[in-house]
């Protein structure tokens, strides 16, 4: 059994067989799929979706790229949304500068005030991550969130080391995209090999980001599965020891998916 931990599983990319993508995931033992959101009318398509397929669950949050236009007033509608019985999260929050969509001190601001709504509702985060560790890593530190018992996930892990541990340091998971299978990708298999067993998440971010041997087309969930397997030869385990590991962690840090 497997989780995607990640997937934009709403993204019109899917429109023509989500259906079916959800059946190959459920053949390939994906068993349930985290979609965060990106801006509001985003997280209310999602919250159909979850009514629609049981294993699927949301997350709301306003991404950084969608935050040009952040209004504080956006928390009292994240908050309600928030209530639905099968958002597991608040996210996809964080700082973007790879992108700059939106200024920084906008983006700060955004990423700071759903922080304390996650805190105040005792949800965990879903943090995204561009050329922006430094801050990333200073505003999760400043957050009411420190201290609190599994906070949340640095999606799509892709910065360095010191990163990691500073992460990790804060009681946050990692995330495994599909670059990590890439053949070039030496560094990162490296930082996927230390990181604790009990703080490693599995993830698609699909449509985007396609492991091997699908790299070039269109990522689903039921390719979580190359990850976890090229992720389990990198930690030296079984594969299905590692799926029962990143299972569990994501059932501990998503705590609402364990309750239904």
């Amino acid at each position: 059994m497997l989780i995607d931990t990640h997937c934009h599983l709403d993204f019109d990319w899917f429109d023509e067989d989500r259906d079916a993508v959800v059946e190959r995931a459920l053949a390939a033992g994906v068993t349930q799929i985290v979609v965060p959101g990106l801006d509001l009318e985003n997280c209310r398509a999602i919250l159909a979706l979850t009514e629609k397929y049981d294993g699927v669950f949301a997350a709301v949050g306003v991404h950084p790229n969608s935050s040009a236009g952040w209004q504080d007033g956006w928390v009292d509608v994240l908050r309600d949304l928030a209530q639905q019985p099968k958002v597991v999260a608040i996210g996809e929050i964080g700082l973007d500068y790879y992108w700059d969509k939106s200024p920084q001190a906008v983006q700060h601001r955004a990423l700071a005030l759903q922080l304390e709504l996650a805190a105040e509702l005792n949800l965990p985060v879903i943090i995204h991550n561009r050329d922006a560790s430094a801050d990333v890593m200073r505003l999760l530190s400043e957050s009411p969130l420190v201290g609190r018992d599994n906070p949340g996930v640095l999606h799509s892990f892709a910065a360095d080391w010191a990163t990691a541990v500073a992460a990790l340091n804060l009681g946050y998971y990692l995330g495994f995209t599909g670059p990590v299978t890439f053949k070039k990708a030496d560094d990162l298999r490296e930082i996927a090999q230390k990181v604790p067993d009990d703080r490693i998440l599995v993830e698609t971010d699909a449509p985007f980001l396609t492991p091997q041997p699908y790299r070039g087309k269109r990522n689903e969930p039921a390719y979580v599965a190359y990850v976890a397997e090229k992720l389990a030869e990198v930690r030296g385990v079984s594969t299905a020891v590692f799926a029962s590991q990143t299972t569990e962690n994501a059932q501990r840090l998503f705590s609402r998916i364990s309750e239904k």
